[in-house]
């Protein structure tokens, strides 16, 4: 698959439940002290995206969206 899943987070609504690490910690990180996720990546491949939709679903504060990035 050629299109890249970019991966948008709203630091103003994170609140650092931390879901999406468990759901996947190479994309999402909570750093020590930090008050909200980091982006590790900001954009997955198609064969991860079953994992993102989840941790969209599952972001209690529904800080998390997918966009579709081209590769031309």
């Amino acid at each position: 698959m050629s299109d890249k899943l970019t991966v948008h987070l709203d630091t103003a609504r994170c609140s650092s439940y931390g879901v999406c690490v468990s759901i996947l910690p190479d994309v999402f990180d909570t750093p020590p002290g930090s008050p909200t996720v980091v982006l590790v990546r900001e954009s997955v491949d198609g064969d991860e995206r079953d994992d993102l939709e989840e941790a969209v679903r599952a972001c209690p504060a529904q800080a998390i969206s997918i966009g579709l990035e081209s590769q031309t």
